[in-house]
């Protein structure tokens, strides 16, 4: 009757264990996908104040996080002709084939999370048709006529606006409201770059600590080592303060990515061609 008793207790116990929910906090992998690279850029449009005379051949990546059963992709590139045409970057690959390199097909992205309007961050949207797309809200409205769907300002392009309207109209786009919002378990958007009206970068919750994906808020490394404000912003004491505050959100100054500085693919051990693994 004991030994009963005490197969019956066991069977409780594990019964309740199976029933309480999946504590243990989602992490993330991370890889740095570099898709093209944008040849001989100014440093003066990235660094405030920079010789005019310096250029830099400038990565243009995509960020791809898997935890939690999603695939989440931090910015989307770009892909229409006449951005090729125009600014010609050497070894160009379509941001989809090149997250597909790196493990993930098109479609099995579940989250795309857009930084800013700019067409190399948000013009590969309809790459990833399954995706849902996140946006800090007041972006949204500020670049996106409501009703219609047209671009508000000069900085957005009307292909851009046009996809962030459609996907609200079929209730897959997003909106985050504001400052230091968890949107997905492990990941927080966070405001105040001012790259454009509401840019937001975000912290990601790895098995290394916080890494926080700079985008466009935080150019280059030099930036931040140097602390000087990116070239492009609407207000450089904003950025300023963005960047001191990417120090105390990251566990390690050295999981701060910036948006474009060739170096992350030198910094971090490289696991295929253009692929940095973020740890």
């Amino acid at each position: 009757m004991r030994g009963a008793r005490a197969a019956f207790g066991a069977l409780c116990c594990a019964s309740l264990a199976s029933a309480q929910p999946n504590n243990r906090a989602v992490t993330y992998e991370i890889d740095a996908i570099r898709f093209a690279t944008v040849p001989a850029f100014r440093v003066s449009g990235l660094i405030a104040g920079a010789d005019t005379s310096r250029r830099l051949d400038i990565a243009m990546s995509v960020w791809l996080l898997r935890g939690g059963g999603h695939n989440v992709l931090v910015d989307a590139g770009f892909h229409r002709q006449r951005y090729i045409d125009r600014w010609k970057p050497a070894g160009y690959v379509s941001p989809a084939d090149a997250v597909r390199q790196a493990g993930v097909d098109p479609d099995s992205v579940t989250d795309i999370v857009i930084t800013h309007i700019h067409w190399d961050h948000a013009d590969g949207i309809d790459l990833f048709p399954r995706a849902n797309v996140w946006i800090q809200a007041e972006e949204y409205h500020y670049y996106v006529t409501p009703l219609t769907g047209a671009p508000k300002e000069r900085a957005i392009e009307s292909e851009v606006a046009a996809m962030l309207f459609d996907l609200e109209r079929r209730g897959r786009l997003r909106l985050i409201e504001g400052d230091a919002k968890e949107f997905l378990p492990g990941l927080t958007a966070y405001t105040g770059g001012r790259h454009t009206y509401a840019s937001q970068y975000v912290g990601v919750r790895t098995g290394a600590g916080t890494v926080v994906i700079a985008s466009d808020n935080l150019y280059l490394y030099e930036n931040l080592e140097q602390r000087v404000a990116i070239a492009q912003t609407l207000d450089a004491d904003s950025n300023l303060r963005a960047q001191d505050r990417m120090k105390t959100i990251a566990s390690d100054v050295r999981l701060i990515v910036p948006g474009h500085d060739p170096l992350v693919f030198e910094r971090f051990r490289s696991r295929a061609n253009g692929v940095a693994t973020i740890r």
